[in-house]
């Protein structure tokens, strides 16, 4: 069977339409994730381990298990609790979409809280020295120096967060929602070609992964604006 280049252009529009899906599983999961992060990062650099070891351990379980799992688990598992399906949140948690977007943000919540710790800790200390002979106060110097350049120190990594983020949306379309890779799948049923209809999927993704490079470059030059060149 030849490459079927054609089929490739006119499954395009198609997977596009799956792109929305994929776009909100994203920019919420990773909303979500990083408010949960910031409250993650504070515990893990507290000196009180009964604030810093829960943050770690919760940071590795997450970290330490594939996310294919943890979509699984939460689609899956939680339906087999009783309390949990006679609970307030039964009708949101029996829903596809919200599974999605629980497991998504307890994921990025994992890794942005090790990205902003590396970044507060990566603060020059001769800075905070300087702030504090200076007289400003702690609350101050945290908010006035070490955030904005933790927040510059972390925008690479973070980026890749994001991108990592976007390609594991791609999971979702195993508990019968149909973002990109899930209309790809769909497409590929009806037609037999799953060479071509992938290609066309990537591309999509491709696309969405330059968008965000694109985004992370303006961020990178925003916050370091005040760098020497």
């Amino acid at each position: 069977m030849s490459f079927d280049l054609a089929l490739v252009f006119q499954s395009l529009p198609q997977i596009v339409e799956g792109a929305g899906l994929t776009i909100q599983l994203h920019l919420l999961s990773l909303a979500l994730g990083t408010m949960l992060a910031v409250g993650l990062a504070l515990m893990r650099i507290a000196p009180n381990p009964l604030l810093s070891w829960p943050a770690l351990i919760y940071i590795y379980v997450f970290r330490g298990t594939p996310l294919l799992v943890q979509v699984a688990i939460v689609y899956y598992g939680l339906a087999q609790f009783e309390f949990v399906r006679n609970s307030l949140l039964w009708p949101v948690l029996r829903e596809p979409f919200w599974c999605a977007i629980l497991a998504f943000t307890l994921n990025v919540a994992a890794y942005t809280a090790e990205i902003l710790r590396g970044g507060i800790q990566g603060v020059d200390r001769g800075l905070h020295e300087a702030a504090r002979a200076l007289g400003i106060k702690a609350r101050h110097r945290f908010m006035h120096i070490t955030v904005p350049i933790a927040v510059r120190l972390s925008i690479p990594a973070y980026g890749n967060e994001m991108i990592s983020l976007l390609k594991g949306t791609a999971l979702v379309s195993m508990i019968t929602m149909y973002d990109i890779t899930g209309v790809a799948r769909t497409i590929v049923s009806r037609t037999f070609a799953p060479y071509e209809i992938f290609i066309s999927a990537a591309i999509v993704y491709l696309a969405l992964t330059w968008v965000i490079q694109q985004g992370v470059k303006l961020a990178e030059a925003r916050f370091g604006r005040y760098l020497k060149k």
